[in-house]
């Protein structure tokens, strides 16, 4: 036996019925066997946004192949840690995994423009590149290497900017500032005088609650309400400037995938790609009621950035995202790409959306 067929026998990892026992190829699968994968998230179970996205997944593809096929969900920490999913899913030991590209900026730097970046596209602008504006091709491109099938499989929407403990008068007010932002938004102020301290989404509220960070982002309304942020820090702030856009990722061991029967291959793309737009609308409606619920019950101050926050907040932007241009070939080509997306949709998104939002609120 080939080492190479070792590994593909272990990353499909098949969950037939004994009689079956260690079958050679995946191509020797009976028709009516059913085939057993894990999933792994960096999310709590059922956490309202992509934990309630990474269990519907599995749901819709065991719904859609007729029981042919079902994916077992592990949520962070109950099969690998939150930020483990990556190395799992590309290791074997599990065939998916549900997370986002933002973690893995350690690895590979670019991967944060899978997921969203400072003042970058909005969810229809993203979805748009990833779909139409080449996004796709680099994004899969970026992860060959580690043998692994990236695509977009849900979407928390625009976040908010944030979660504090004391208000942001000025600039001034950054400095020396402790804050969970993963991604770019965390150099941005890093730059700007803050410390951005990398957790993962569980450990969040208990960091929060301690003192040992003065500040948090996570999501939007609907999901940070789950975490009970409000309950420890009274200042929320808008806009979501480093994360304009929530994609969240769904990770396949690439020969595990490629493994499947063409129909079971079609079926679990589709399953994420249903779920991309159907967490959009979800995350629309419940951030709209959570946001109300935050303010009216909880006495959530929401607050505005302002403006020569902003002003600095973007300056920092342009020249972080800037060094991308330089600093490895594939970086900068996803870098010119996702600048190329922005030209294009940019000038449309203010002739339409933001035209029409400012004639229906009568400003």
């Amino acid at each position: 036996m080939t080492t190479s067929t070792y590994s593909r026998r272990r990353a499909l990892g098949l969950g037939v019925a004994a009689a079956t026992g260690a079958l050679a190829a995946p191509s020797l699968v009976r028709a009516n066997a059913t085939i057993d994968w894990k999933m792994v998230t960096s999310w709590q179970k059922n956490l309202p946004g992509p934990g309630v996205t990474a269990q519907r997944i599995c749901d819709r593809i065991e719904t859609l192949s007729g029981g042919r096929m079902r994916v077992r969900l592990s949520a962070a920490g109950e099969l690998v840690p939150a930020l483990g999913v990556l190395d799992a899913v590309a290791g074997g030991t599990a065939q998916m995994g549900h997370t986002a590209s933002f973690f893995w900026q350690g690895k590979m730097p670019a991967a944060v423009f899978f997921t969203a970046i400072p003042f970058g596209l909005t969810p229809l602008e993203h979805m748009t590149w990833i779909e139409q504006g080449g996004g796709q091709a680099l994004w899969d491109e970026l992860y060959a290497p580690f043998g692994v099938k990236p695509v977009m499989a849900g979407n928390t929407g625009v976040q908010m900017g944030g979660w504090f403990k004391r208000e942001i008068t000025s600039l001034n007010d950054l400095a020396g500032l402790k804050i969970r932002m993963p991604g770019l938004g965390g150099e941005v102020l890093r730059r700007l005088g803050a410390t951005p301290v990398a957790l993962p989404p569980g450990e969040i509220f208990q960091a929060l609650q301690s003192g040992v960070i003065d500040a948090t982002e996570f999501l939007g309304p609907w999901s940070d309400q789950a975490m009970g942020f409000q309950k420890v820090a009274k200042y929320y702030y808008a806009p979501g400037f480093h994360e304009p856009n929530g994609t969240g990722e769904a990770l396949f061991n690439k020969a595990a995938l490629e493994g499947l029967p063409a129909e079971l291959q079609a079926i679990v793309l589709e399953a994420c790609r249903a779920e991309n737009a159907l967490a959009l609308t979800e995350s629309e409606w419940m951030n709209a009621g959570s946001l109300a619920t935050l303010q009216e019950k909880d006495g959530v101050d929401v607050r505005f950035y302002p403006d020569d926050v902003l002003a600095g907040l973007r300056k920092e932007s342009a020249a972080v995202l800037a060094d991308f241009a330089t600093r490895d070939p594939l970086s900068g080509r996803i870098y010119e790409s996702y600048a190329a997306a922005i030209a294009r949709l940019a000038p449309w998104s203010r002739v339409s959306v933001q035209r029409f939002l400012s004639a229906r609120d009568g400003a």
